[in-house]
């Protein structure tokens, strides 16, 4: 059994309510990975961007993914409290951030960057799919320094102790897994993936369906949101319910783009 190192969250104390948090310098980390990985990719023969364009979709995208991770954090997770006081989405304060609410809000930012550079949607979206996995690794480290999103109680050699639960049970430290898998793993099928010429929509789609396949299957050891509980069978959580309909339509989508190359 481990038990966790308790970091403290704040890295630097500047002095009064201004700090710097690793979860918000993980969001750096993120951004600046996928800037630098975006350039080298507009250098490749053949690139549909250039390397000045991507400064512009990153901050596109940074923007997308902020407003709509918000977004969708309070509709998904607290849409009760929303209907009670639809101000509480601009409470940013509380924290409060949903990856598939960041993806629309990426879809979106994407979306009017090609109407207005005058690209197709899915072609910035299989250039930009490459770059997502390593923020989505760093968010899960700074979830791991927070202690939140902890795993459910286990008895397998790597169990941590969580000193924020309070109740001493080894959990599997799922952000972790996370970690591997959706910033890790996920970046090497893509970056791969997408090092050969393939039909539009393809890359994007590969993202969907192994990024839902990753989620739905680590919820099974994560713990569900305490004020949600499990939706459904009394094991469906709200992650999966919302990586399911990825998975389904990333299939369709690669079935389509193999089936309509030039759609």
């Amino acid at each position: 059994m481990l038990v966790h190192p308790g970091f403290d969250p704040v890295l630097i104390h500047i002095g009064g309510p201004l700090a710097i948090r690793w979860y918000g310098l993980m969001y750096i980390v993120g951004l600046v990975l996928a800037w630098w990985l975006g350039r080298r990719r507009a250098l490749l023969p053949g690139s549909p961007v250039t390397a000045r364009q991507v400064d512009d979709i990153m901050f596109y995208g940074m923007l997308g993914a902020v407003v709509g991770g918000r977004i969708g954090s309070t509709l998904f997770y607290y849409f009760p409290d929303f209907i009670n006081n639809p101000f509480v989405i601009f409470k940013i304060w509380d924290g409060g951030m949903s990856f598939h609410g960041g993806i629309l809000g990426v879809l979106v930012a994407m979306s009017l960057y090609g109407y207005r550079h005058q690209l197709k949607f899915f072609t910035i979206m299989d250039f930009v799919a490459p770059l997502v996995p390593p923020g989505l690794g760093a968010g899960r480290v700074g979830n791991f320094i927070n202690q939140e999103l902890t795993g459910r109680p286990t008895d397998v050699p790597w169990g941590m102790v969580f000193p924020i639960t309070r109740d001493g049970i080894a959990r599997h430290p799922s952000q972790l897994y996370q970690a591997v898998l959706e910033g890790l793993i996920l970046f090497l099928i893509l970056w791969f993936y997408s090092a050969k010429s393939r039909p539009r929509m393809a890359v994007s789609s590969v993202f969907l369906m192994v990024y839902g396949t990753f989620r739905f299957a680590v919820e099974f050891v994560r713990s569900p949101d305490e004020h949600l509980g499990f939706i459904a069978f009394d094991w469906v959580t709200m992650g999966q319910l919302l990586s399911l309909p990825m998975i389904l339509l990333g299939a369709w989508m690669l079935w389509l783009a193999h089936r309509s190359p030039n759609n």
